[in-house]
């Protein structure tokens, strides 16, 4: 055992915490308009921050990308937790969770695009952010399902395929002058609801 075993690690400080925030947000607007072939350099341009900076939190350009991602489904299972320790209808909820989901893909469908490319092996704090997404929106259709709302033949599985569906026909209602957005993802939600 080194002493680096034992050494306790230390939180970062509040200006590193801004710093990386600042390198992510950067980022993940980077690699969406331009995909991967942005270099880190301009990223921390971006940043407003110097290029040692985003070396020091991300070494590679792939640590990075995947620290953007780990980012999203961070966020996205945080918003389905807290919905679950909410009080409130649980197929309010679950719908409501639902449009979000498909939001977010569509405010970040080239970002998407781009990590369905890149085919990058997870790391296990990524893979821990998308069991906690999964985890989420499993108990929220359960719940919904159980008050009789939602279709009890759904799945998760089903979820993730409308989800990719409702995200499609969101980007091709975008491009069309006048279309209206949010409409098909509502009608896939009515699609899901328990028949009265």
């Amino acid at each position: 055992m080194t002493s680096d075993d034992v050494r306790p690690s230390r939180p970062m400080r509040a200006d590193a915490v801004r710093n990386r925030a600042k390198v992510l947000e950067a980022a993940r607007a980077a690699f969406a308009a331009e995909g991967l072939a942005v270099p880190l350099d301009e990223i921390a341009r971006r940043a407003g921050v110097g290029a040692g900076t985003v070396y020091r939190h991300f070494p590679t350009k792939e640590a990075l990308f995947e620290a953007v991602i780990a980012d999203q489904l961070a966020g996205l299972a945080a918003d389905a937790e807290s919905r679950l320790s909410a009080a409130g209808d649980p197929g309010e909820q679950f719908f409501e969770f639902f449009v979000a989901l498909v939001e977010d893909a569509v405010r970040k469908a080239d970002l998407a695009d781009a990590l369905t490319a890149a085919g990058t092996e997870l790391r296990p704090e990524t893979r821990e952010a998308a069991a906690r997404l999964q985890a989420g929106l499993q108990t929220l259709l359960e719940r919904a399902q159980h008050a009789g709302v939602v279709r009890t033949d759904v799945s998760t599985v089903d979820l993730h395929a409308l989800a990719v569906g409702a995200l499609a026909a969101e980007r091709k209602v975008g491009v069309q002058a006048g279309g209206e957005r949010g409409k098909l993802t509502q009608i896939i939600c009515d699609g899901l609801r328990a028949s009265a």
